[in-house]
């Protein structure tokens, strides 16, 4: 029978006195729009069939959305087959797109509307809603625990297991109370062992657990390298005769001109705020660029500027973006495990939106997955699943947008975008050609030296303000006294190698000022990580030009706490 060891404590084979174990037929890895939506249609199916599943939800934040950050637009199609009554249940899409304005910003004071037809049909947006993922999230957990899933938010996994056979079997939570030099302080827990006949990882964008089993397991195997974006956003609340509930704007150009490619948005949602951010390509070769900083000037662009004019900036927050698309897609399976959602990069760039594509991936795998239960499997290489994946919307939405960011990339935003608009408005995605970018995006750095200099204004903490006020808005806290989750393979590189070459983009290209190139009185450098800023957005991990960062979970319920991101 299904489920029939589950939640039976049992010990750890390999540390019998010190860790407990628990088993479930399904663990899930993140409790995220991919996750959630996994473990509801795992307990829709186990209920349809009166088949008994134990579903378990671990999330490293400190609550259900505490992690999670977006935009957001979304489109609600997945959620429509997830739960058709989506409305009778309260979902929180209280805000239909009104209309869709998109924006070329020539320089730091014009721009112009563009057009419809100068603009990929994509971009619009009739039928979707400004929603804060977020609260999303937490109601998908309201849903699934209805349905029987159990859901633990403030536990991390740190490790995967593995079985005698090299089979993903679960993971092991963190270790609670370890001090920065090792030692377990007075409250010291011992993580536990969770397994599962099956793992989905749902970490989201570059999870740390993810990255270590595409290297295991070779799953990006005559793949291209996956590409990522910044993206920064902020809440304001506004005067109510500046605001436009349902209104969605988009816009291209400055202050990315040249040095990086990327875009900015402001959505007006309903209360009489507004969500502003700014999306920074990680592609970008200039090591004096500061992604941050872009964003702080963006806001006083003038179309920017007149709607934020006499508001509050009320929170913040930054996250890596999965965002290379169809030909970037890992192989998601492998024994005892699947990857679902920006944990493998299902994300559509041609319509700047990963939720309902995450959603769908995680249904996607929960009918695999119930599949092979429901067949008695166990630990086995679910490759089944490609087919599932290639039958449904979500392939096509992928493969009608597979060259959208290589275009960019290759061609630049005006080239790229002429492509872009003629592929999707005229060709619905499905121009006869492919285009690809091979080349990793912290690859081809220039050295600082021949680097075109970026002059950034200071703040005026009226539409701009610095890193460490805007962390503080984050809620980000973590316990100081624990190993840094910041680990360096050589300690070495980032003075002796990255400082000199390239002036130690760290600095720059971190949204939460963890990094810090410090000299002391005798004019040494030395590298300082302050950890406790971080807010888990993994850029480190991805634009390092050494690849010498290694971003792992810290201790459970770290990092940021957004309340409605």
């Amino acid at each position: 029978m299904l489920g029939s060891n589950s939640n039976r404590l049992i010990p750890s084979k390999e540390f019998s006195m010190q860790r407990e174990s628990m088993e479930f037929d399904v663990l899930i890895v993140g409790a995220g729009p991919a996750g959630l939506s996994a473990a509801c249609r795992l307990a829709q199916l186990s209920q349809e069939q009166n088949k008994d599943l134990q579903i378990c939800v671990i999330e490293k934040g400190s609550e259900v959305g505490a992690h999670i950050l977006s935009g957001a637009v979304l489109e609600p199609r997945a959620l429509n087959e997830l739960f058709p009554d989506w409305k009778e249940r309260g979902a929180p899409l209280n805000t239909p797109v009104s209309g869709d304005d998109i924006y070329m910003f020539k320089n730091a004071t014009s721009g112009r509307k563009l057009p419809n037809f100068m603009v990929p049909k994509t971009f619009h947006n009739k039928g979707n809603y400004i929603v804060s993922m977020g609260n999303v999230c937490r109601w998908l957990a309201e849903q699934a625990e209805q349905l029987g899933v159990e859901i633990f938010p403030g536990f991390s996994a740190a490790e995967v297991l593995y079985g005698d056979s090299g089979a993903v079997e679960g993971v092991v939570t963190g270790d609670m109370g370890v001090a920065a030099n090792g030692e377990q302080k007075d409250s010291y827990m011992p993580g536990m062992e969770l397994r599962a006949r099956y793992t989905v990882f749902a970490e989201g964008c570059r999870g740390h657990l993810g990255k270590e089993l595409i290297e295991r397991f070779n799953l990006n195997e005559g793949r291209s390298p996956q590409h990522y974006a910044i993206g920064f956003k902020e809440i304001w609340d506004i005067p109510a005769e500046q605001h436009q509930e349902g209104l969605v704007f988009h816009s291209a150009g400055w202050p990315l001109e040249g040095h990086a490619s990327g875009g900015g948005y402001l959505y007006h949602a309903e209360n009489n705020q507004v969500f502003v951010g700014l999306i920074v390509d990680l592609n970008y070769t200039n090591p004096h660029v500061n992604p941050f900083a872009e964003f702080q000037r963006y806001k006083h662009h003038p179309a920017i500027q007149k709607v934020l004019k006499g508001g509050k900036r009320v929170s913040y927050g930054a996250r890596a973006i999965a965002k290379g698309g169809l030909f970037s897609l890992p192989k998601m399976t492998m024994p005892g495990a699947l990857l679902a959602g920006c944990e493998a990069g299902t994300l559509n760039f041609s319509k700047i939106k990963g939720n309902h594509t995450a959603m769908k991936s995680g249904m996607l795998v929960a009918e695999t997955v119930f599949e092979a239960l429901a067949a008695e499997q166990s630990h086995t290489d679910l490759t089944a699943h490609q087919q599932r994946f290639e039958s449904s919307w979500l392939f096509d939405d992928l493969y009608r947008s597979r060259n959208f960011g290589a275009a960019v990339h290759k061609f630049g935003m005006w080239l790229g975008g002429a492509y872009n608009t003629l592929d999707q408005n005229w060709f619905g995605g499905k121009l006869p050609f492919t285009l690809k970018d091979t080349r990793a995006d912290h690859e081809g750095m220039e050295l600082a030296s021949s680097a075109t200099q970026i002059d950034y204004p200071k703040p005026d903490n009226i539409l701009s303000f610095d890193r460490n006020s805007s962390v503080y808005l984050s809620n980000t806290n973590h316990e100081e006294d624990q190993p840094c989750h910041l680990q360096l393979a050589n300690k070495d590189i980032p003075i002796q190698v990255n400082l000199e070459k390239y002036a130690e983009p760290a600095q720059r290209y971190c949204p939460a000022g963890v990094y810090e190139v410090v000299t002391s009185n005798s004019g040494e450098a030395r590298f300082q990580i302050n950890a406790q800023n971080c807010i888990h957005c993994k850029t480190c991990d991805i634009k390092d030009p050494s690849q010498n960062i290694r971003w792992v979970t810290p201790e459970g319920t770290g990092g940021p706490n957004y309340p409605n991101m």
